[in-house]
């Protein structure tokens, strides 16, 4: 009994170090991702496009307005922002441009 289970037991950790460790299992982040709270922008997007224009019309898709939150000025960095409601004393809605 024992020698079976010594047996199985040496046969699954083999497996197991056989199989090569996969950590990057899941699809890769999209250069624009976003909710109705925020997103992050891929850095390389920001400096082929407006990344403040994609922002606030994400946001303002949803009503609110953007505010920027963080920068990571280096290539696989991210620029992330937040989507608030409008701020007290505005009488209108956010513009959403349309092109």
């Amino acid at each position: 009994m024992r020698r079976k289970l010594a047996a199985c037991l040496v046969a699954v950790c083999g497996m197991l170090a056989v199989v090569p460790a996969r950590a990057d299992w899941m699809q890769p982040v999209p250069p624009f991702k976003g909710n109705d709270t925020g997103g992050i922008i891929a850095y390389t997007l920001a400096t082929q496009s407006d990344a403040r224009q994609l922002a606030v019309d994400h946001c303002a898709s949803y009503g609110k307005v953007a505010k920027f939150l963080a920068m990571q000025n280096y290539p696989g960095g991210y620029i992330s922002f937040a989507c608030r409601w409008v701020p007290y004393g505005a009488a209108q809605r956010p513009l959403r441009t349309l092109y």
